[in-house]
């Protein structure tokens, strides 16, 4: 009797000491925190971009050169061309400005010192087409017709980029050099009955110079619907460049309208000098492989 007492005691017991157990709280294991990535403009970029070009109202100054075997002053179709010149006969100064759409891609590597805001430095080259063809036109008082034209159907540049990024935000001046394709044409036209006269000239090349200018780029969430290529991140800027290709001399040589010879020596030439700079506005989106 005595033993089953015990026994169920101890069933008691052991019933009682499971519900306590079962009441008392769990350990859970404490919760890992993944570090959320700092992000940095380290890495490399591609990209494309598109805006307005414009020129400056460039001044276009012609002078008159006597050949060997300029003739006298005969009026009204002076064969003097200096004379022409300084009488207005030709326009001394002329100015073409132009304006139009641009648009290209870009590639470059910016390297930041110090992840989330610091100094970042970089160098970019991009390539664009540059709708800047212009034809201006000059009347004298005698009626004789001049007319000029300017144009830049390409412009690339290599350039520095040295800003200070605030986290996302980048604000960054450039620097560097440009290249572009150029051309230049004068037509001069004498309307003297009895001795009709036509100059011209041009040039077509490559030219170089120089461009600066800055910007400012914020950097998207990786997962931004932008990111079509799935890259570290997708970035949009805002930029101005200033360029300068230089100055080009032009001769602008007489022929005879009715054969197209040429007679540089006997009636002389005029030598136009043309310069191309002008502005860029544009926006743009840029790919970015690399660090985040």
């Amino acid at each position: 009797m005595v033993q089953r007492v015990s026994l169920i005691a101890l069933c008691l017991a052991a019933v009682g000491s499971s519900a306590l157990a079962a009441d008392l709280p769990r350990r859970v294991a404490p919760p890992v925190f993944a570090p959320v990535p700092v992000f940095t403009w380290t890495g490399f970029y591609a990209g494309f971009n598109a805006g307005y070009a414009f020129s400056d109202n460039a001044a276009i100054r012609t002078r008159g050169n006597n050949g060997a075997g300029a003739g006298p002053l005969i009026g009204p179709a002076n064969t003097n061309t200096v004379n022409n010149v300084l009488t207005n006969r030709r326009p001394g100064v002329f100015g073409v400005q132009q304006e139009g759409f641009t648009g290209g891609a870009q590639i470059g590597y910016n390297y930041q010192f110090t992840p989330g805001s610091g100094i970042v430095v970089g160098v970019e080259a991009d390539a664009q087409y540059t709708d800047l063809r212009r034809t201006g036109g000059f009347v004298s008082g005698l009626g004789d017709p001049s007319t000029f034209r300017q144009q830049l159907d390409f412009l690339g540049t290599v350039r520095g980029r040295i800003g200070y990024a605030f986290d996302r935000f980048l604000v960054y001046g450039t620097g560097g050099f440009a290249y572009g394709d150029v051309g230049y044409r004068a037509n001069f036209l004498s309307n003297a009955v009895g001795n009709p006269l036509a100059y011209t000239g041009g040039y077509r090349d490559m030219e170089t110079g120089y461009a600066y200018g800055g910007g400012i780029e914020y950097a998207l969430p990786t997962d931004s619907f932008l990111n079509v290529f799935k890259t570290s991140a997708v970035t949009l800027k805002v930029e101005y460049l200033r360029y300068d290709l230089g100055s080009r001399n032009v001769i602008v040589s007489s022929i005879n309208p009715a054969t197209g010879a040429t007679f540089t020596a006997a009636t002389g030439s005029y030598t136009s000098r043309f310069s191309t700079e002008g502005n860029l506005v544009r926006a743009g989106v840029n790919y970015k492989f690399g660090s985040f």
